[in-house]
């Protein structure tokens, strides 16, 4: 799988170890809390087979494997990729760099999750719809696919303008805003005197959105949820939006 030609923000992001020390909050119990209740729900079937789309370094396809499935991970950074495979990969599961907008499939797996809204980051709306078709194609029939994304009206009524976080002798300055139906979040650090600044930018994808994204694919949206607790979805107050859907 070869890695988009495009320089789009995330692909700089992403690779740098400056993401990675900022989001180092993010462990293996909260994964495996997440898997664990998911699994469960979903009930698949004993060694299925399942793609992590968008998996970063791992940590949620070393829970799924953990769990007796075979498993896939891809991911656009290759730093990820590299420490996914160095920490976790075996016989069961195989990481490999590649772009969601391209294909990676045909009919391979029993299920594809795309997990922690690693989804949105794309400036046309049909490279959003390039990537659902992949996911289509890549799933067996009645195939399922787990999609967790941010709640976009949640975002809207709790965003933080403004904040700072330490992590070790750098302190990170984050501003977000929203601006053209997106959540832009930007990022300003000072490192030995030299300045870096990055920029995250999500689409604010809500429910109907998704609703007519699937329909387009031909996915039927079977349930959603509205946290990592598998909670019910409600558009004021769910932190989450988890869409499980169903292919031909």
């Amino acid at each position: 799988m070869n890695k988009s030609v495009k320089n789009e923000w995330f692909e700089s992001w992403f690779d740098s170890k400056f993401y990675h020390l900022l989001y180092n909050n993010r462990d293996e119990q909260e994964a495996e809390n997440f898997i664990s209740k998911l699994v469960h729900h979903l009930d698949l079937e004993p060694q299925s087979s399942i793609l992590d789309l968008g998996c970063g370094k791992g940590r949620h396809a070393n829970q799924l494997n953990k769990n007796e499935y075979q498993v896939h991970g891809i991911d656009l950074s290759k730093e990820s990729i590299d420490y996914a495979n160095k920490k976790y990969s075996n016989a069961s599961l195989q990481f490999f760099q590649g772009d969601m907008r391209e294909n990676f499939g045909s009919s391979e797996y029993n299920c594809v999750m795309n997990l922690f809204t690693s989804f949105g980051y794309f400036e046309e709306f049909t490279e959003n719809e390039k990537a659902i078709n992949n996911v289509v194609n890549a799933l067996k029939p009645k195939g399922i696919f787990v999609q967790d994304f941010l709640n976009a009206q949640w975002v809207k009524d709790t965003l933080i303008e403004s904040e700072r976080q330490k992590r070790g002798d750098i302190t990170f300055h984050i501003s977000r805003k929203i601006e053209k139906g997106y959540v832009k979040k930007s990022i300003d650090f000072i490192v030995k005197g030299k300045v870096h600044s990055f920029q995250e930018k999500v689409r604010l994808l809500n429910l109907a959105d998704f609703k007519a994204i699937y329909k387009s694919q031909g996915l039927e949206i079977i349930e959603t949820f509205g946290s990592y607790e598998l909670d019910e979805f409600d558009v004021h107050k769910s932190n989450r939006l988890i869409l499980i859907s169903q292919g031909k």
